[in-house]
């Protein structure tokens, strides 16, 4: 709403713009000092707690909110759960401490589209932030081996047609939330087919199920 006026030119897209939840002032400082060194970053708002990002969203939609997870008032699985209510496009990207299965499941089943630990590289966080902004899903790695472990159950065998579907939505460039429209299921479901498609063709990311899949010819 407001007039784009940076400057006399616009040299390229605009800015990411971020919105940090944490309720430790010298983790905002810290994290807004590493993200606005890049200059396809701009944190338009902190927020100490799940409450108050969630008011600060209502009134800055942020492409990307950063949110930790335990925090006093309202923790980040409820506020993801809020934020999505009232924006189901809204992209959430958990950073904490804690890499317990009961807090990376329950994040990610409120439909955090990533999620990272405090001590993630200062790159990959803004690799992490830029897919986050895009749809994509993101894992740190030690917490991909523990959502791995939670649906270890299917193992090595052939896609179920749902898991194919899926697959096939991802590989033609849609997002989890695109294919999750497309399905009429959940970003949180559709989650859990690509990890079973990741556990079955013993792949670690979404490219490389694609490239599998094309080489096992199962979109034939």
């Amino acid at each position: 709403m407001s007039g784009n006026t940076h400057g006399g030119h616009t040299p390229g897209p605009s800015p990411i713009r971020i919105l940090i939840v944490d309720d430790h002032p010298v983790v905002r400082d810290g994290l807004r000092g590493v993200l606005e060194r890049d200059p396809d970053f701009t944190v338009i708002g902190e927020a100490g707690d799940g409450a108050e990002a969630v008011e600060l969203y209502e009134r800055l939609p942020a492409d990307v909110v950063l949110m930790d997870l335990r925090m006093p008032r309202m923790g980040g699985v409820e506020a993801i759960k809020r934020l999505l209510r009232g924006d189901p496009e809204a992209r959430i990207l958990v950073l904490t401490t804690y890499d317990t299965d009961s807090d990376v499941m329950g994040a990610l089943a409120a439909g955090a589209t990533g999620y990272l630990l405090k001590d993630t590289p200062r790159e990959e966080l803004t690799r992490a932030v830029r897919s986050a902004s895009s749809g994509q899903s993101v894992l740190s790695p030690a917490v991909t081996g523990r959502v791995l472990g939670q649906v270890r159950k299917p193992t090595q065998g052939p896609l179920s047609d749902r898991e194919l579907q899926v697959l096939r939505l991802i590989a033609d460039g849609a997002t989890n939330r695109q294919a999750a429209a497309a399905l009429f299921i959940s970003q949180a479901t559709v989650k859990t087919h690509l990890l079973h498609v990741y556990e079955k063709l013993g792949v670690k990311d979404r490219a490389a199920a694609v490239s599998e899949a094309h080489k096992r010819h199962l979109f034939e």
